[in-house]
């Protein structure tokens, strides 16, 4: 096998090879990628068998073949070359990589590309077409509630959910939960609801463009994503995700509203005398006052007040102020709502004015 590539073109995929695979053992198949050469195109896939990555590039080929190559030290090879042209040269199991511009080359040894496990063939799959920017802003309201607790695996990733002509997405971890629903098009696709791993969520994150649309299927046990040239599988997590509309109150009879930054701002600094076993903060509420303070502690406590939109009884409540800073970094709106009931029942955090989403968080025991 004999071809040509532009450096920066395969340095971008290959980089995002690297994200997938999860080990860097020379000897394992799971460390190297997949090319395949034919047709002036080449095929890069790689896998950690949970996840596989496929795309492919423009190249000029010589000689078509298939192999495979150690994915972590392609990577250094590229990242030390200057851009350009390169030659990629196959001959048995030893691989010559010779960048045109420079006189230097790199021999490293190939590992038999029929080790390579099998990827899904997408050529027929009904994909569901989602606007890009939704599913990214859907996943950043969620992702972050997604248990890491391995005993209570059906909770280790973000569920997806269709109700008439929305897709739900919801994560919890038994304290707290996140939730937002959005309006698709027409024409969707039915699919039966399926708990997706965080892993390929967050490279729809990073690697996803703003704009147009991402193509979703679920296929057997698995979440195939279509995006520009790039195609990802993910094996799915099973188990029984929780029953999320028992948790999501019906009714909440009180109310108070803060301005977002301070009580950002406000949880930044009693967070620095927090308990970091518990991270317990309280909040105190009276009329038009939000008093947020850290547990007494062998260090010491910490107090702040704040200015809140709140009329009705004086109540205290506890947090963890995780479970509240982190919801705050997702809403987009200058100011929040708490809606509550008492003080040791749920309590749904949403953006003022309302949105298509809402957290909601468990008080903890006021010691």
């Amino acid at each position: 096998m004999k071809f040509t590539f532009d450096k920066d073109t395969m340095l971008k995929e290959i980089s995002i090879a690297q994200e997938i695979i999860a080990t860097k053992n020379a000897l394992s198949i799971l460390s190297n990628v997949l090319f395949i050469a034919e047709n002036n195109t080449l095929t890069i896939k790689a896998t950690d068998i949970k996840v596989n990555f496929e795309t492919k590039i423009p190249i000029e080929i010589e000689t078509e073949g298939k192999t495979t190559i150690f994915c972590d030290k392609l990577m250094s090879i590229l990242t030390s070359l200057p851009s350009g042209e390169v030659e990629f040269i196959q001959d048995e199991t030893k691989i010559t990589i010779k960048p045109i511009a420079k006189k230097v080359k790199f021999q490293l040894k190939s590992m038999a590309s029929d080790k390579f496990p099998e990827f899904i063939n997408t050529d027929e799959v009904n994909f569901i077409e989602v606007p890009i920017q939704d599913l990214k802003d859907m996943i950043t309201q969620t992702i972050f509630a997604v248990s890491d607790d391995e005993t209570r695996y059906f909770m280790n990733g973000v569920y997806f959910d269709k109700k008439d002509d929305a897709l739900i997405l919801v994560a919890t971890d038994g304290r707290r939960l996140s939730y937002i629903s959005k309006a698709l098009y027409q024409g969707v696709q039915e699919f039966s609801p399926a708990i997706v791993p965080p892993k390929i969520l967050n490279i729809i994150l990073k690697r996803a463009p703003n704009e147009g649309s991402i193509s979703l299927a679920f296929v057997d046990n698995m979440i195939i994503v279509k995006f520009g040239n790039y195609i990802f599988t993910s094996v799915l997590i099973e188990g029984q995700f929780p029953n999320y509309e028992r948790v999501i109150p019906e009714k909440q009879d009180f109310t108070f509203e803060v301005d977002k930054k301070d009580l950002g701002d406000a949880l930044k600094r009693v967070g620095l005398l927090v308990e970091q076993k518990s991270h317990r903060v309280y909040f105190a509420l009276s009329d038009g006052l939000l008093t947020i303070s850290s547990q007494e502690s062998d260090i010491g406590s910490a107090k702040e007040e704040i200015p809140c939109k709140y009329s009705g009884e004086d109540i205290t409540m506890a947090f963890n102020y995780i479970y509240i800073e982190e919801p705050m970094k997702v809403i987009n709106t200058e100011r929040i709502r708490f809606d509550f009931t008492s003080s040791m029942k749920a309590v749904t955090v949403k953006s003022e004015p309302e949105k298509d989403f809402f957290h909601i968080v468990m008080p903890m025991q006021m010691e």
